[in-house]
């Protein structure tokens, strides 16, 4: 990613204003373990990091205000939600039902309750057992047993417990990377899983015979957050407005990255037809679960004890 924002925006940005764009070759962990000792010490080097929903909540003390109100192009082309009171969304995607289009005789599933399924659409499943799936399963759990997207939080444990002991034996793999999930795609070891939405779209685009089904999806997006005390705020903000401003880059982003941006013009760059694949299209937009990391934040501990209690017994 680093490479494709540095020739479409910060090469630009930097003809544009003068001021040049500064990346650091780092790790998301690694980041925050480093922005956190230099807002401890006051000597901050970092204006503008790399932010995750749970970040802008459980981080929030660190991050600096935005003022949404104030940056025009966000303002004209951000989608819904793109500007929160601690960050400002880059990429969304979400963890997405895909599935082997050639598995069901032409049928296609359509949602969470669709995977539970195993009459109508019968074959192996794939769910993660890696980054936050102690709340994405039992999410989707819920979803499946017919609780609607809105009334997800707080999440019921035991019903969402109930509903996977029902699909436990027919999950041929709990997949712990995104190139694992790629993989069992590729090898036909699965017909649906949970997936990443970014990798789901580049097994398509390798030919692999595999669609996502949006409906349900989680919702998963990437803020760019300013630390406070950065040594130039009002630099990080206009950058951050104009990554808006040159939306018509974003079609080649997109492609390069595998997650949509939340611009609306961005977006309408592309053609109708790949305009589904990603995550802010329309339709799929409104398909998506809006997660309450609040809670999530709040009940982290009792979700990873249920989940390992329950995938090791």
């Amino acid at each position: 990613m680093r490479n494709t924002l540095e020739k479409l925006v910060y090469r630009p940005f930097a003809k544009a204003t003068g001021t040049e764009i500064v990346p650091f070759d780092i790790e998301v962990p690694d980041q925050w373990a480093r922005a956190e000792g230099m807002v401890r010490t006051k000597r901050v080097e970092f204006d503008i990091v790399t932010a995750t929903g749970p970040d802008l909540v459980s981080r929030a003390d660190m991050l600096m205000d935005i003022p949404c109100g104030e940056l025009a192009h966000v303002k004209e082309y951000g989608l819904p939600g793109a500007c929160q009171p601690k960050g400002v969304a880059r990429t969304t995607g979400g963890m997405v039902l895909t599935y082997n289009k050639t598995a069901f005789g032409g049928r296609a599933p359509k949602s969470w309750a669709d995977f539970w399924n195993v009459k109508d659409f019968p074959g192996p499943r794939g769910l993660p057992d890696t980054g936050d799936r102690d709340w994405w399963v039992p999410a989707v759990a819920l979803l499946a047993d017919g609780v609607p997207k809105d009334k997800l939080f707080p999440l019921d444990l035991d019903r969402a417990y109930a509903k996977l002991d029902q699909i436990r034996p027919y999950v041929a793999v709990w997949w712990k990377t995104g190139n694992q999930v790629q993989q069992i795609m590729r090898d036909g070891e699965v017909v649906m899983t949970m997936s990443y939405s970014g990798r789901s779209l580049a097994t398509i685009k390798d030919g692999a015979p595999f669609a996502m089904a949006w409906d349900g999806a989680l919702r998963d997006t990437g803020y760019f957050a300013i630390l406070k005390g950065a040594p130039n705020p009002k630099g990080a903000l206009r950058f951050i407005d104009y990554f808006y401003q040159v939306s018509e880059s974003h079609p080649a982003f997109m492609r390069a990255v595998g997650y949509a941006t939340s611009s609306s013009k961005g977006l309408a760059g592309l053609p109708a037809d790949e305009q589904k694949l990603f995550a802010t299209e329309p339709a799929n937009y409104a398909g998506l679960v809006d997660p309450d990391f609040k809670w999530i934040g709040d009940n982290r501990d009792a979700l990873r004890a249920r989940w390992t209690a329950w995938l090791t017994k």
